[in-house]
């Protein structure tokens, strides 16, 4: 058992570069706490609903999703459904209905905070974590995320391109903070994909530490055969292969994560 937060996190997995490990590590490091005794919701905001997918949750054309919860005000209770072989996790789905969603949005009242608003009116005494899962780009449903959460964590790619539009979504956290949400913080920095053979990677984790501190999490998840494979049995890495160097790294991050917060004793 890991120590429990205080109360409970809300973190927003955000990039909008595709391809860096968004959904991997929201999945993966979900389903690490949960197997440590962390009771943890999965919202995924992605029209491409992977997150859902790599949970084994079952979708369909008439599955309740987030989009019903933004769009219809549907109670988040309503939508969460348990993950199969992990009865500490579950996951509010996403389903293509979502992609209309930042057009729907327009139109409503405080279109912004239709997810704040959502997780006000749930109980989150019984959770420790809300990770939520944000589209390859800084439009309406990540800004949603941002302004409901309290912490973004932003997986960073060892890959020569990996900073390149980061400024941009540095600059979106920081009109956050001053019109929407003063409370958000960049509390933690995974690097992803990491090819120890490469000097490439090495610069750029190098660069990364050297740049944003004690926010970038020692551990580095490595590239994983078994990472990429999980997803198509609808599993996390946890569960398909929790002996590869992929969910050893994800569950040293997990382990990271949960020890940086104020904490309560069980």
């Amino acid at each position: 058992m890991w120590p429990r937060p205080e109360r409970c996190r809300v973190i927003s997995v955000a990039n909008q570069k595709g391809g860096v490990g968004k959904t991997t590590t929201t999945v993966n490091i979900a389903a690490a706490l949960a197997m440590h005794g962390q009771r943890v919701l999965v919202v995924d905001l992605d029209p491409q609903g992977n997150a859902s997918t790599a949970l084994g949750v079952e979708r369909d054309s008439q599955t309740r999703s987030i989009y019903h919860c933004l769009v219809e005000d549907e109670e988040m209770s309503k939508l969460a459904q348990p993950v199969p072989d992990n009865p500490n996790l579950w996951c509010a789905p996403a389903t293509i209905d979502l992609a209309g969603a930042e057009i729907e949005l327009v139109s409503l009242v405080a279109r912004e905070a239709r997810l704040k608003r959502a997780f006000a009116a749930y109980d989150t005494s019984e959770l420790d974590y809300i990770l939520v899962d944000c589209p390859p780009s800084l439009g309406l449903l990540t800004v949603n995320a941002m302004v409901a959460c309290d912490e973004v964590m932003i997986p960073i790619q060892c890959e020569y391109y990996a900073l390149e539009g980061l400024g941009q979504l540095l600059r979106n956290v920081e009109l956050v903070q001053s019109h929407l949400n003063p409370g958000l913080a960049i509390s933690t920095i995974l690097l992803t994909m990491y090819d120890g053979r490469t000097r490439l990677s090495q610069q750029v984790a190098d660069e990364v530490r050297s740049h944003f501190g004690e926010v970038v999490l020692n551990t580095v998840v490595p590239r994983s055969v078994r990472v990429s494979e999980a997803p198509s049995y609808g599993k996390s890495v946890m569960t398909y292969d929790p002996s590869s160097t992929g969910a050893s790294a994800y569950e040293a991050s997990a382990r990271e994560i949960a020890h940086r917060a104020p904490t309560v004793g069980r």
